[in-house]
């Protein structure tokens, strides 16, 4: 077990008046806690900013995000979008957030979370813990060739479903969020070999299927009445339809068969 652990602490703007405190009772203990940064939520861009920052969180051990209700929907997204990217274990310092909310986060991509009142010792031992973890994958990887491409394998599908999840409620979300997501998604793209027009095309071609289905499921398969609530012509409405291949059966609920006197 080392001496000392270096933490990073990404923080937002409106967790800072409970963080700090929080932050100055633990100086000088065996886990170094550092402020990397502090994002302002209302900014777009800042849901990059956990992607952004994974070369500067390579030098230490852990990064810590501290995550209350305000902050949620901005650290959904920033984690969404530092999949795939970040090689340092993030956790959550869980502000009075309910347990849906964590399974949530923890499917997203963080690594592990503790709660208020915070034990310093407990912290240190988590990120032990995880880094314990993350050595021995890295010998299984040394050991087991291929391992390596079931893990890029199993990123990339868990990447897919949580886009879909993300699509599937696309009429639920705020604009804010619908920002948050459209920056995420640049974001990831940009690091790709993908041209900005190929880059483009597919995040509107994502965002019309999913707009045109949800829709859809919101008004029972009735294409009149998902084109009126999408403020588009019918033709319009319909034409979307055939370019993504969705059919208005499956939302339609199946007629109730009438019973006869003799059935």
């Amino acid at each position: 077990m080392r001496e000392y652990l270096d933490c990073a602490v990404l923080s937002t703007t409106c967790s800072s008046s409970w963080v700090e405190p929080w932050l100055d009772s633990y100086c000088g203990t065996r886990l170094q806690l550092q402020v990397l940064d502090t994002h302002d939520i209302h900014c777009p861009e800042s849901v990059v900013a956990l992607a952004a920052s994974s070369m500067r969180l390579r030098r230490f051990d852990a990064c810590l995000i501290p995550v209350h209700e305000q902050n949620l929907a901005w650290a959904r997204t920033a984690l969404s979008a530092a999949h795939g990217v970040l090689h340092t274990p993030v956790l959550a310092l869980a502000h009075k957030l309910k347990a849906a909310a964590l399974n949530d986060l923890c499917a997203l991509g963080l690594a592990d979370f503790i709660r208020e009142p915070v034990c310093a010792e407990e912290l240190r031992a988590r990120i032990e813990r995880l880094l314990d973890g993350k050595r021995h994958q890295s010998a299984l990887a040394f050991d087991r060739p291929g391992v390596g491409e079931v893990a890029v394998q199993y990123r990339e599908s868990s990447q897919i479903a949580r886009q879909e999840a993300i699509c599937a409620t696309i009429l639920d979300r705020t604009g804010l969020e619908l920002d948050a997501f459209a920056a995420a998604s640049a974001a990831q793209c940009a690091t790709s070999k993908e041209s900005f027009r190929a880059a483009k095309s597919k995040v509107i071609e994502r965002f019309e299927r999913a707009y045109i289905t949800a829709a859809l499921g919101r008004h029972s398969g009735n294409i009149a009445m998902a084109a009126r609530a999408a403020q588009k012509h019918r033709r319009a409405f319909w034409a979307l339809m055939r370019k993504h291949e969705i059919d208005a059966t499956p939302f339609r609920a199946e007629p109730v068969a009438i019973r006869t006197r003799d059935g």
